[in-house]
């Protein structure tokens, strides 16, 4: 990726507006900013392909690609820089043998390797049997694969990656030796396009330079990486004598056809690899090149959640809008006639309600300390939630920029540490009516409850990654510099925000709280029942997203519908406030005047139905999920992630049914 000269800010920004409203083109355009450009490159300039690890949508064991009998490049294998996202994802990209030059077409013969040991034999069948595929990266882009849908003839599915192999009908086992690589370029007219020529204008002409550019700005980008694999059993006179790259003779990949195989594995046995590379001018723009990995279907299925959402939103408004409107400000009439509690003895019948629990609904709920805790870590949670949908939706995480959407969710993690400490120690002190003692307690615990919980279901899981040798396994090393980030970053602004927190006024409860608790009437019903079934409407607004965002992480799939998911996002907060509102109001109703856990749990149980939903995704989508290991990986993370939902949704029906209560009571006028 070329690198431009730094700019003057305002033509930074002017750079930022254009790309911003060249956006609203393609779904991809969005993902070029500032600090992105095309590399050009000159008719004959080498392009050089990577790899990147063996992946497997029923094995969840990411491999390296040189954990089998491949071709290494000449020079040897080197591998890539990566980011913090990349390695947490398990991507490990590596230099590769396969060379060609801008628009020149060519066969190549790659290698032939020794006589294959009975163990890598064996080792390669296994990982045909897993259908793990090979992952080739050029110029970011990754390679396509298309094939013919049995289900509709004449419909092609497109799929990133193509198989390392496949097992034919008579049980005999052939590897894709024979790569036929087609690479879409495309040379702007006037050698151009619009977004680059609106680029560089102004003060800025001077200081874009794009890598491989002619002095007229021509050259070619690349916008497309297309595959076809072969199993081709090669001509021997043909490649006899042959070293890497030397050029073969079309005849010797002449029986290169996907529905025909011919390199079968054999123990004892060599294999032999090639490739051939077509160059197609493309009519595709750089800033669009994204649009054919990015194109999710579903708009429609989108579009009908949300409304689905905004009617059950509006449903749950309407009938705060009848509890507050009508029944509150009935019920403080007939309070404010009787003259406040003094006056309710013979009118107990009538004014049998939250009226009565006046002296008690801001008495400090049982384990405080582990309420204010998982607020706290609520509240970082879903602040890192929107934080990052935004920055996502506004294209500042791209697609090109692999492991971005990790790095920024690890990042806006660690920064909202103090925000973490600040709302755990408020509530502390507000539950505490005022009482700021023991407030480091509350913002030490805050800060190590869930990363706690996070880093201890990681380290069991990558210690299983460890011992299976596969990439997903994270370096000694990134661990130690995630606990590092952790004690030095995290630790000391979740301290900060309970410092600040502790040193700020307290907010005064409109009523006095009795020093005898009220007894609580029997209830019929449990009332933990209506909090189960209350997660089904926070639920109904969130299972249709989630089914896009489980196939984007266990499915391989890219998702990009950011948009749909800040919406979803939006709605999602306001029908946790109102389940958990009414349901509030529904136990003081009945003179129960707990209702702290109550109201974190009546929006946090959607976490129990999460899972379920997870569970439901492993039996009837993953069937094809195979071995003990990756059945681990999924429970563990999908534990980790119904954790992380319930103490976000939580924190917001907590707040809500807070702000519910103060309100409802502040109305009241006590003797």
């Amino acid at each position: 990726m070329a690198m431009a000269t730094p700019m003057a800010p305002r033509s930074t920004f002017a750079i930022f507006l254009i790309l911003l409203l060249r956006s609203g083109h393609s779904p991809a355009a969005a993902f070029y900013l500032p600090g992105s450009y095309p590399h050009r490159y000159r008719p004959g300039e080498a392009l050089a392909a990577k790899v990147n690890s063996l992946t497997s949508p029923s094995s969840k064991l990411p491999f390296p690609y040189y954990s089998l009998p491949f071709c290494a490049p000449q020079g040897g294998v080197n591998r890539a820089a990566e980011s913090l996202g990349e390695l947490l994802l398990g991507d490990r990209i590596e230099t590769s043998p396969y060379r060609f030059s801008m628009l020149k077409n060519a066969t190549a013969f790659l290698c032939r390797t020794d006589p294959l040991p009975p163990a890598t034999a064996d080792l390669l069948m296994f990982r045909i049997d897993d259908a793990y595929h090979v992952n080739l990266l050029l110029d970011t882009l990754p390679v396509v694969r298309y094939v013919k849908n049995l289900a509709a003839p004449g419909v092609f599915v497109r799929s990133t990656g193509f198989p390392v192999g496949v097992r034919a009908d008579d049980g005999e086992y052939y590897v894709y030796n024979h790569l036929k690589l087609t690479v879409l370029v495309n040379k702007p007219r006037n050698g151009t396009t619009r977004a680059e020529a609106l680029m560089a204008t102004a003060d800025a002409v001077e200081l874009i330079s794009f890598a491989g550019g002619s002095k007229d700005g021509g050259g070619y980008t690349v916008v497309g990486f297309e595959v076809v694999p072969c199993s081709v059993e090669h001509d021997a006179a043909a490649i006899k004598g042959k070293k890497m790259y030397d050029e073969l003779p079309a005849r010797a990949a002449a029986g290169c056809d996907p529905s025909v195989v011919g390199m079968r594995v054999r123990a004892n046995r060599p294999l032999v690899f090639s490739y051939e590379v077509a160059f197609v001018e493309s009519g595709v723009e750089w800033p669009s090149r994204w649009d054919a990995y990015l194109e999710m279907g579903g708009a429609k299925v989108h579009w009908f959640s949300i409304l689905n959402s905004i009617v059950v939103v509006a449903f749950l408004a309407a009938i705060l809008l009848v509890i507050l409107l009508r029944t509150v400000r009935r019920d403080l009439a007939q309070y404010d006639e009787h003259g406040g509690e003094a006056g309710l003895a013979p009118q107990a019948d009538e004014l049998a309600g939250w009226k009565l629990v006046a002296g008690d609904v801001f008495r400090e709920p049982a384990h405080p300390v582990l309420l204010c805790v998982m607020v706290g870590d609520g509240v970082r949670i879903l602040a890192m939630a929107v934080a990052t949908i935004l920055f996502a939706a506004l294209g500042f995480m791209s697609p090109a920029s692999r492991g971005a959407l990790v790095t920024g969710m690890l990042g806006i993690y660690l920064l909202l540490g103090f925000a973490a400490g600040y709302a755990a120690v408020r509530l502390w002190k507000t539950v505490r009516h005022g009482d700021s003692a023991g407030w480091k307690r509350v913002a030490w615990r805050a800060s190590c409850a869930f990363p706690g919980a996070g880093f201890a279901v990681f380290t069991a899981l990558n210690c299983v990654l460890w011992y299976n040798g596969s990439t997903g396994a994270v370096p000694f090393l990134l661990f130690a510099v995630i606990l590092l980030l952790w004690a030095f970053v995290s630790v000391p602004l979740t301290l900060a925000g309970g410092l600040v927190a502790s040193r700020v006024g307290h907010l005064e409860y409109p009523v006095k709280t009795n020093k005898i608790a009220r007894q609580v009437p029997a209830a019929q019903c449990s009332p933990w029942v209506f909090v189960a079934v209350a997660g089904t409407l926070p639920f109904g607004t969130l299972f249709i997203e989630l089914l896009f965002i489980m196939s984007s992480l266990w499915l391989g799939r890219v998702y990009y519908v950011f948009g749909f998911l800040l919406v979803v996002m939006a709605l999602l907060v306001a029908v946790c406030g109102e389940v958990s509102v009414v349901l509030t109001y529904m136990g003081l109703c009945v003179e129960d005047w707990r209702w702290w856990w109550r109201a974190f749990f009546a929006s946090g149980s959607v976490a129990a139905y999460t899972l379920g939903y997870a569970v439901y995704y492993l039996v009837f989508d993953l069937h094809s999920l195979s071995g003990p290991v990756s059945a681990a990986l999924y429970v563990g993370y999908s534990l980790l992630m119904a954790l992380a939902v319930m103490l976000a949704t939580g924190a917001v029906g907590l707040a809500a049914s807070f702000a519910f209560v103060y309100y409802l009571f502040s109305a009241v006028k006590l003797d």
